[in-house]
């Protein structure tokens, strides 16, 4: 009995020991992880302890919460999870290692942590919060939500492609499918070619979009797997990328928040964006860097866009952030356009979204002012106030109005936020050898693009928005872009872009639409191969200072040697101040 009661003692002692926080961290605090761990923790799946620790950070109203260091594994199986509309990402339950939801000044010191995830979990949630700064620390997945393989051989309409043992493979009713080591089915929706000694989309490579989640395939002898498409080309000796169907769990999700700071994290793989912002004001991202996972050989880093901010305010910053090898645009700034799917009485509407990447992410709320708008010319014809709201599901929402509609208000017009546009600033940053464009930016506010560096596959600064397809306000009003280097950009998917700089807005009618304002283009230099400079229409207010330099250089075979380097359409007082203009460019201007 003694010794059974020594034993006893000592297993109650070692307990006590990981089992709560001491006294002296509640009373200063601050938190730390390692007390909530108990030995094999970080080894085996750290998440139990990270929800006990928040919850008694939210418990004792702690300001601080310290991770220990190290590696800590991150398993989706005891995660919080939550329903999350989450914009131009995958509605669904999200399993969340990281759930600060209603936490107020409060901080996360990763210490130089490496979070290692594995499976479907996204890392952070930041809802309803404000001043929250997380930093110092490493994400990464140990199985990436794509697949990536080798091209062994190539023919008409068909590759012999290795994939390495991180992607398990397997032949289902004749198509291929990939696994983790759980047997959980990674699908996916699009091959992309990439350059295997640029590490960067191949020359003129395109999205071969496929339906389904797999494609036909079989596996051969040595071991090597054939996938048969007829159009299906790439060179031997590239990668070639089978990208992530859904974009399911996005490194940090910021709702309904303002005050968010990230500072040097390295974000090194998620399942969907890197950062999403939606309803939310005052984001800074300071040295955030987006790259694939260093000594693993992988081509990508994570499956979507680095950046993305919805329906923000205030300030947004990012700040020598560096964007690399990611699946889509370096950032995106716009608002959300609701159609109009019926006027059901003078001073009531019932909106729909249109695309189904914005359902459930509602934006409008009692009080907001909002601007009525064309879709053919996306003009805004009218400016009203609501007076209510009522959510009828995810997909429609009907709203009265202070005062009546406007005769003419019609189906397939859209209705947006018209308030509190973010002013931006994005500096000393780096972003090359991803997917698509560098920066789409949206914002009515004031946007600063300054000393940054662009190799971008596509156009690298892109004024995009329209109210037919992606249903996304944009309309920009104040620029400057200042002392950037463009280095042989458009490359990549013509559909990509027209230029370094250019606009990509949806307007079906550009009669009279001035849609984008007031862009300063000063002191950049553009080093380029693709003579391709300028493309812009709907602009009211262009101009481009005769201390930007032009270089032409051999790196990339020209595929457009006839194009122009500045074309202008339907555009007013624009002034370009180049001798490469008027070298029979393309310039209607009414």
């Amino acid at each position: 009995m003694n010794r059974f009661l020594r034993i006893f003692c000592a297993a109650a002692v070692t307990l006590s020991l990981w089992s709560a926080p001491t006294a002296d961290a509640a009373a200063g605090k601050t938190v730390y992880l390692k007390d909530f761990l108990a030995p094999g923790d970080a080894e085996r799946d750290a998440v139990p302890a990270v929800r006990a620790a928040l919850e008694h950070c939210l418990e004792v109203g702690a300001s601080k919460l310290v991770l220990p260091g190290g590696t800590l594994r991150m398993l989706p199986d005891r995660a919080a999870e939550r329903y999350q509309y989450i914009s131009n990402n995958s509605e669904g339950m999200k399993r969340i290692a990281f759930d600060l939801r209603g936490l107020r000044d409060f901080e996360i010191d990763g210490a130089g942590t490496e979070l290692l995830f594995s499976g479907f979990v996204s890392p952070f949630s930041i809802e309803e919060c404000e001043r929250i700064e997380i930093h110092d620390l490493k994400i990464d997945y140990t199985r990436t939500f794509h697949s990536e393989g080798i091209v062994r051989a190539a023919g008409d309409g068909w590759l012999e492609v290795s994939f390495p043992g991180e992607y398990r493979c397997e032949e289902v009713n004749g198509c291929l499918h990939f696994y983790d080591e759980r047997g959980t089915d990674y699908p996916y929706s699009n091959l992309l070619e990439f350059d295997a000694v640029r590490r960067e989309p191949a020359f003129r490579a395109h999205d071969y979009w496929i339906a389904g989640g797999t494609i036909p395939a079989r596996r051969c002898g040595d071991g090597n797997w054939r996938i048969d498409r007829p159009d299906l080309k790439a060179a031997v000796g590239n990668v070639m990328v089978f990208g992530a169907t859904a974009r399911l769990n996005p490194g940090f999700t910021i709702a309904d928040s303002r005050g968010v700071t990230l500072r040097d994290v390295a974000l090194y793989h998620c399942g969907g964006m890197g950062v999403i912002a939606q309803r939310s004001r005052d984001i800074e991202l300071r040295k955030l860097v987006i790259v694939p996972s260093p000594g693993k050989g992988r081509m990508i880093s994570i499956t979507a866009d680095a950046t993305h901010y919805v329906n923000c305010g205030g300030y947004i910053r990012m700040i020598d952030c560096v964007f690399e090898n990611q699946k889509d645009d370096a950032t995106n700034i716009h608002g959300l356009y609701m159609a109009v799917e019926r006027v059901e009485a003078p001073d009531r509407a019932l909106l729909r979204w249109c695309n189904s990447g914005q359902y459930g992410v509602d934006f409008l709320r009692e009080g907001m002012e909002v601007e009525l708008v064309d879709n053919r010319t996306v003009a805004a014809y009218a400016r009203r106030t609501v007076k209510s709201v009522r959510r009828l599901n995810s997909v429609y929402t009907g709203v009265t109005f202070t005062e009546p509609l406007p005769d003419g208000t019609a189906p397939k017009h859209v209705v947006a936020a018209d308030e509190g546009y973010p002013d931006v600033e994005i500096r000393g940053c780096r972003m090359r050898g991803n997917r698509a464009r560098g920066l789409l930016l949206g914002s009515r506010g004031r946007i600063v693009v300054e000393d940054n560096y662009f190799h971008i596959a596509g156009a690298a600064i892109l004024f995009e928005g329209d109210a037919n397809y992606w249903f996304e306000q944009s309309g920009v009003r104040d620029v400057l872009i200042r002392g950037n280097l463009f280095e042989n950009g458009n490359y990549g998917s013509p559909s990509w872009g027209a230029a370094c700089i250019a606009v990509g807005s949806g307007i079906p009618d550009r009669t009279g639409a001035r849609y984008h304002r007031n862009i300063l283009v000063e002191g950049n230099t553009f080093r380029v191969s693709d003579p391709r400079i300028v493309h812009i229409y709907s602009v009211d207010g262009f101009r481009f200072t005769r201390d930007n330099v032009i270089e032409h250089t051999d790196e990339y075979p020209c595929a457009q040697e006839e194009a122009e380097a500045f074309v202008v359409d339907q555009c007013d007082r624009v002034e370009i101040e180049s001798p490469e203009y008027g070298k029979g460019n393309r310039q209607h201007e009414k």
